[in-house]
């Protein structure tokens, strides 16, 4: 019986599991050995030797101190002799309580012997100094001296000791890390290899079927629905293949659907419109018979309202035929100059009836990116309507362009001086249907879809489109382009 994916993946888990615990628990003790040497010369040899320094500090200035003494009879260097004895006395007695090797503890004990000796001798030369009756014993600063270098060679030769023992210990943890080295370098190679082929083994057996799933999947996701996947694979990945071949059938249903949907709603829904429309302004315009005051009201609201209502259904329909891949643009090199202009007279009559300022900056020449000039004229009628639709009586709205060579794009930016956008808002300010806290005030409430379809059409042109806003001081909307030459041409 073949193993399902659940198995091979637990076997081979394990195995390299097994394997690399192995290769850690030899480097582990390996580890504990190397500490442990690292111990004992941490806690015991490096302590040592600088307790034996220091005993030889301590035991020249006794020699100054003495010396001092000697040639001007001031207590105060006395006083310093005795401190440093009890001091070279202490640490002395420190070494020997510390020291497990006997030959160290023979040297301690024999530099002990000679401080006792030199002590004597001090003190015999102390008296007679003091005893004015008594002659001076000729010899001092020779007998002194020979205890001195004796006691000095002593300790010496215990720091030669332990830094002998340091040496060795350097070495042999050397010797040691080197050869743990090479083993685990050995170990784990080999646990890398057999790992690896493992794991190339069980990955293979499941990565093979999922690739060719993923590739089905990709095909879906270009429109491909009505091939089902016909592939050998474990229980576990043909229960997700039959679930892939039966979401393929069901996308394909929707996707007639959703064909069939937009011929219909822009059958019935257009053209209806379009009618109610044009016999709107056929009344308007009196050629059936003269209106009274009221009547011409009511048909301007009329007017009005179908043509925002033809305005909603080609924006929902446009955004449904760019999230199902179907709109079509034709690139070409454009004068986004003549397009804001065309724009900006759009608006104009709008921003003059509330007061608000249009104000259009950009360099002289002309630009031209690679752009579809009726959608591009889409997007930025939207920015500008909502601008203007934001913008406080007598504020102004400001359209900046700006191409960097550098970069081989240009920033177009709408800006207002409106309430702002909440930070709240701002991640969901692209969705579609979605409205803000912040409301326009005197307007009648948007769709919420100007701003979804220019998102969409600015990234269908490989553009980024964002928002800038701060609350009470107004919002700016800027998207970049590619700029071009004028002449060539391009679709996408």
């Amino acid at each position: 019986m073949r193993l399902s994916i659940f198995w091979r993946l637990v076997l081979t888990s394990l195995v390299i599991i097994a394997v690399m615990g192995g290769v850690n628990l030899y480097a582990l003790f390996q580890l504990r050995q190397l500490t442990a040497m690292s111990t004992e010369m941490a806690s015991y040899h490096y302590p040592a030797v600088e307790s034996a320094k220091r005993l030889l500090g301590s035991l020249y200035a006794q020699l100054n101190s003495e010396k001092k003494y000697m040639a001007t009879k001031d207590n105060a260097f006395l006083t310093n002799f005795n401190e440093e004895v009890e001091e070279f006395q202490r640490s002395l007695q420190h070494l020997r309580s510390q020291e497990t090797s006997p030959q160290g503890l023979r040297l301690l004990q024999e530099t002990g012997r000679l401080l006792q000796e030199r002590l004597v001798l001090f003190h015999d030369e102390f008296q007679l100094v003091n005893d004015k009756t008594r002659a001076p014993v000729p010899g001092y600063d020779n007998r002194r001296d020979a205890l001195m270098d004796r006691m000095s060679s002593t300790i010496q030769s215990y720091v030669d000791l332990h830094e002998a023992r340091i040496s060795v210990g350097v070495s042999e943890s050397r010797a040691s890390a080197a050869q743990a080295e090479a083993v685990t370098e050995q170990l784990v190679l080999v646990a890398l290899v057999f790992g690896l082929g493992l794991a190339g083994i069980a990955s293979y057996t499941i990565l093979r079927p999922l690739r060719q799933l993923q590739s089905h999947i990709k095909q879906i996701g270009q429109g491909n629905f009505g091939v089902p996947l016909q592939i050998t694979a474990p229980a576990e990945l043909k229960q997700l293949v039959d679930t892939v071949n039966w979401m393929g059938t069901k996308l394909q249903e929707l996707d007639d659907m959703k064909a069939e949907f937009l011929a219909h709603v822009s059958h019935e829904l257009r053209t209806p419109m379009a009618s109610i429309q044009e016999g709107t302004h056929l009344l308007l315009d009196e050629i059936p018979g003269p209106l009274l005051q009221e009547q011409r009201t009511t048909l301007r609201i009329m007017a009005d309202s179908s043509r925002r209502l033809i305005h909603l259904i080609s924006t929902i329909l446009d955004l449904s035929k760019m999230e199902a891949g179907m709109m079509e643009y034709r690139i070409v090199p454009v004068d986004l100059r003549r397009v804001a202009d065309i724009s900006v007279n759009k608006v104009r009559l709008l921003a003059d009836s509330k007061h608000v300022q249009l104000v259009l900056e950009h360099p002289g020449e002309r630009i031209w990116v690679k752009a579809d000039a009726p959608r591009i004229e889409q997007v930025i009628d939207n920015l500008l309507s909502n601008a203007l639709k934001f913008s406080p009586e007598g504020g102004i709205v400001k359209m900046q362009m700006k191409p960097d060579l550098k970069a081989g794009v240009l920033e177009v930016a709408v800006s207002d001086a409106g309430p702002g956008i909440a930070p709240e808002d701002l991640p969901h300010i692209f969705e579609r249907f979605y409205q803000g806290k912040t409301r326009a005030k005197q307007t009648s409430a948007g769709s919420g879809l100007g701003l979804a379809l220019a998102k969409k059409v600015v990234e269908a042109h490989g553009g980024r489109i964002w928002i800038e806003s701060e609350m009470g001081k107004g919002t700016t909307v800027r998207f970049i382009l590619r700029l071009t030459k004028p002449g060539g041409a391009g679709s996408a």
